[in-house]
């Protein structure tokens, strides 16, 4: 019997297998990192939520302890990492819009590459003027 009657390929006709770095995959276009971005700032975002309503669940229980907690966020490395939440807030919502437009607008698929670079610019927009006042109030007190 020969390859052809039995189905399988020969070595000249085998589909070429690619390797996992340079595979169908993970490429790191604007793509894929859009979505893992997407999904580590919901997650950040979520867990903020989760802390949020636990320690305000506090003031239910004691007054007392729930301004001890509050005391213990006013230090430099909670304002940094404020500004990290509302980093992810920003590029979060921004980029919930692209996804919107990109599914919804007829041939927005074509153009997401740009709606990824416009998510990116407008996120330096805010971010910027935010972290040097909202840093300037963390360091400056």
């Amino acid at each position: 019997m020969s390859a052809v009657q039995t189905g399988t390929p020969t070595p000249a006709s085998a589909p070429k297998q690619k390797n996992a770095i340079g595979g169908r995959l993970y490429r790191g276009n604007e793509g894929m990192w859009s979505w893992v971005l997407h999904r580590i700032t919901g997650v950040a975002i979520f867990f903020f939520l989760l802390v949020h309503v636990l320690d305000s669940a506090l003031l239910l229980i004691s007054p007392s302890v729930y301004d001890a907690v509050i005391g213990a966020y006013k230090n430099p490395i909670m304002g940094l990492g404020e500004l990290g939440l509302i980093g992810a807030i920003v590029y979060h919502a921004f980029n919930g819009i692209r996804i919107i437009l990109v599914d919804f607008l007829p041939g927005g698929t074509r153009h997401h590459k740009l709606m990824f670079w416009v998510v990116i610019a407008l996120w330096l927009v805010v971010m910027v003027p935010f972290a040097i006042v909202h840093l300037s109030h963390v360091f400056g007190h």
